[in-house]
């Protein structure tokens, strides 16, 4: 059986401005995939996706959406920027979903890849979390009850027949942006010591191998429903922070106790960096493997100069 990208090359993506979508578009185009990056602007010959009501338009059809926006959640949870992160990914999935269902045969998508995340489990302290694993309570987590709330928002795709990929991404170790980068500046200035008690578990992915996944899931011919997008090795946050200051001959020494987070992030802070989440991928597509399945490598990669 023939995989959905090699029927039809053409793939769009929205959040393709963002650290993932940059990097995945790339990678995509050196694929050999026609790449539409929606934009939500309307513009003369340009693919756009209209937020409002969740239409689509692009030049022709595409055999994959890979649906990677939200409003950002590393900032400070204020009723304001609450509401932002559940509308920007429940209620816009939602519409999205519902139009690509109601396209006709010959222009909807076969696979639909809506990001999600590993928030969904909430703070487990050391279970280990598969994908098996039920989501946190309701109205226990902020974040899970979005995450929630975002992976049935793509319900109605899946009931018109296109296949729905969830990857529970974890935390993406990137200089670009994200967890790591915001941690790079206190570990040089030797303050890269753990945070909290630091015995909470920390679930990450390199950047390479989360867009090699992506890649893998667009080439299987039947990608699992649910996947955790994490390394196969989740460390305690202690142990991250150990270990980055060993690759950038640091020590990490100087901790962030737990009553400062509180403090300076309120909920973000609690359900962010507080919480522990031992979640490991058990589902990945067969072809899959880890470039880089150790915490060390991962960071040595990202962290080394560049080639002259």
């Amino acid at each position: 059986m023939s995989s959905i990208a090699l029927d039809n090359p053409a793939i769009a993506v929205t959040g393709a401005t963002g650290l993932i979508g940059r990097h995945l578009v790339a990678a995509l185009t050196r694929s050999g995939h026609t790449v539409f990056a929606l934009q939500r602007a309307p513009a003369a010959g340009a693919a756009t996706w209209n937020v409002q009501t969740g239409e689509v338009s692009t030049p022709q059809p595409i055999a994959a959406l890979i649906h990677l926006a939200g409003r950002s959640v590393a900032s400070r949870w204020t009723t304001y920027v609450k509401k932002e992160i559940q509308d920007s990914r429940g209620p816009a999935t939602e519409k999205l979903s519902r139009h690509l269902a109601a396209l006709p045969p010959d222009r909807r998508p076969r696979l639909f890849i809506s990001a999600s995340a590993i928030g969904i489990y909430g703070s487990r302290g050391d279970e280990v979390l598969t994908e098996d694993s039920a989501p946190a309570s309701s109205g226990t987590s902020f974040l899970a009850d979005v995450c929630r709330d975002w992976e049935a928002a793509a319900n109605p795709a899946q009931d018109a027949g296109i296949r729905v990929v969830h990857p529970r991404i974890g935390v993406v170790l990137s200089t670009e942006g994200g967890a790591l980068a915001k941690l790079l500046t206190p570990a040089k200035l030797f303050v890269g010591g753990p945070v909290g008690r630091g015995s909470q578990f920390l679930p990450w992915i390199s950047l390479a191998d989360l867009i090699r996944l992506f890649l893998a899931i667009l080439a299987d011919p039947a990608p699992p429903h649910i996947l955790n997008a994490v390394g196969p090795v989740p460390v305690r946050q202690q142990e991250f922070m150990r270990t980055l200051g060993r690759v950038i001959h640091r020590p990490a020494i100087v901790p962030l106790p737990g009553f400062m987070v509180k403090l300076a992030f309120g909920q973000m802070g609690r359900e962010m960096l507080l919480s522990s989440c031992r979640a490991i991928p058990t589902k990945l597509p067969a072809a899959f493997t880890f470039q880089h399945p150790a915490l060390e490598s991962a960071l040595r990669a990202e962290l080394s100069p560049p080639p002259a």
